[in-house]
């Protein structure tokens, strides 16, 4: 009898189990239905990524199915120590148990005075020792607009110079300076990459002849290309498709543009707080830009965006750019805690020991499957670019300097492939992105805390993903 009762008990508790996982698929399935009916058609993530996270720390969410898996997706690399990580969260319960205000417009607070003097503690020191800091609204493409409108006040100028493959936001202005843009009045630059070229010919070479498309487009009186009021580059193009910009081209670029006194923005939104390997992307270069637009990790997970930029520069009227939600005051506690923990921890540092770590795995991959074209990135902001192995490659060029096997060009793109991949990473537990033109690169932009161990494990699903896409028809969405 006391058998058949404990039988009677297990088999009770397996249909409770399994009544409480048909419930948790329930709700995640019913939410995800509601937000179709009712939200936007321009939502993105959410269509190829069908979760509904409920938990998070560090690299892992767990979604309201229950089901964990490994974020290399960051919040879109605004995740630099990943989620709910404890000195942020001890940073926002401060302020929150003070009874500070948590909305001030641009007064002064003694907790914006902490992220000022934390921020600038990280700056390149040519530029921290002349800086001035401009808060404006809550996101990246809002301090790109500032920064577009501070040298267009500063100069009396109007053009922009941009490069093809950029990404600088969503609103008009920043859109115009993107490489999507459709309604141009912004001067576009052939930005260098090996991979595929521009010019045909990559490497060195490549980027010699985009410095000097450049220098001519300046120089020559015939080329309708106006003295500019700027110019907007990111040091390592992200949505472009992971694009590190070569460190000579970028001195070179220095150079050109400080002989025609054209202000230089870097768009350090995606590359800044450790991300590449150095704590600002153009540390690499050793070049010191005149703007600075900084967003994503310098809140710490919050909304925040500034713009630094020389004091020559600061020639705003009162009111000249202001914004409603630029005193976040929990945003910039968090910012302050993010900006000194990977300060104090060397995570910039680490960052680029694991990024080496990861490419040098990852073009094993490459070379073991001929859909993975090619392996590029720094630190830890990676991509994969999935072309088709079916195709043939393009001849490569005589001059051509680009590492390509046997001499070739690449392959076409496979956007389909990359989606595959995507789609296979999250059967395993593991969210990555798609960047690049035509969406065919597969990007990873883990946190800066990611473990060896859980370096491992991405690295495996990746691989696994990889393996299962090569080995069987692609499965359109």
């Amino acid at each position: 009898m006391e058998g058949a009762s404990k039988g009677r008990a297990g088999a009770e508790q397996g249909c409770e189990g399994a009544s409480e996982a048909e419930r948790a698929r329930g709700a995640h399935e019913g939410i995800l239905r509601r937000q179709s009916a009712r939200e936007s058609a321009a939502r993105t993530y959410a269509r190829a990524l069908p979760i509904v996270p409920v938990r998070a720390r560090g690299l892992t969410i767990e979604g309201a199915d229950g089901r964990r898996y490994l974020d290399c997706l960051s919040g879109a690399g605004t995740l630099a120590l990943g989620h709910n990580h404890p000195v942020v969260l001890e940073a926002i319960r401060k302020v929150l148990d003070s009874g500070a205000p948590l909305h001030v417009l641009d007064l002064a607070t003694p907790v914006k005075d902490a992220f000022t003097t934390e921020l600038f503690r990280t700056l390149p020191p040519a530029l921290a020792d002349r800086a001035r800091v401009q808060f404006c609204g809550p996101a990246g493409t809002d301090a790109v607009e500032a920064a577009l409108k501070l040298v267009r006040t500063a100069t009396g100028r109007r053009g922009i110079l941009a490069f093809t493959g950029a990404y600088h936001g969503m609103t008009a202005g920043a859109l115009e300076a993107s490489g999507g843009a459709g309604d141009v009045r912004v001067t576009r630059l052939p930005f260098p990459q090996d991979y595929r070229c521009p010019f045909g010919v990559g490497g060195e070479r490549g980027a010699e002849l985009s410095a000097r498309w450049t220098e001519s487009l300046l120089d020559d009186t015939k080329s309708g290309v106006p003295l500019p009021a700027g110019m907007i580059l990111e040091p390592v193009q992200g949505e472009g498709g992971v694009h590190p910009a070569p460190d000579v081209w970028l001195r070179r670029m220095r150079r050109i543009t400080e002989a025609r006194a054209i202000p230089l923005i870097a768009d350090e939104v995606q590359t800044g707080v450790g991300r590449t390997g150095r704590f600002w992307a153009v540390e690499h270069s050793g070049v010191v830009p005149d703007v600075m637009v900084l967003s994503k990790a310098i809140g710490g997970s919050l909304p925040l965006a500034v713009v630094v930029y020389r004091d020559d520069l600061d020639v705003w009227k009162p009111g000249a750019h202001a914004g409603t939600f630029r005193g976040n005051q929990l945003a910039m506690a968090a910012g302050t805690a993010t900006l000194a923990y990977v300060r104090e921890n060397r995570l910039a540092e680490r960052a680029a020991t694991l990024g080496a770590r990861m490419l040098d795995r990852l073009r094993c991959l490459a070379a073991e499957f001929p859909c993975v074209g090619d392996v590029r990135g720094r630190g830890l902001m990676i991509g994969i670019e999935l072309v088709n192995p079916e195709s043939a490659s393009d001849p490569a060029p005589q001059d051509s300097t680009a590492s390509l096997p046997g001499g070739t060009g690449p392959r076409p793109v496979a956007p389909a492939l990359a989606a595959a991949v995507q789609r296979e990473c999250l059967r395993r537990g593991l969210i990555v992105e798609l960047g690049g033109r035509h969406a065919s690169v597969v990007r990873l932009l883990p946190p800066l805390t990611i473990t060896d161990e859980q370096t491992d494990a991405v690295l495996d699903r990746l691989a696994d993903a990889v393996a299962a896409v090569a080995a069987g028809p692609v499965v359109h969405p």
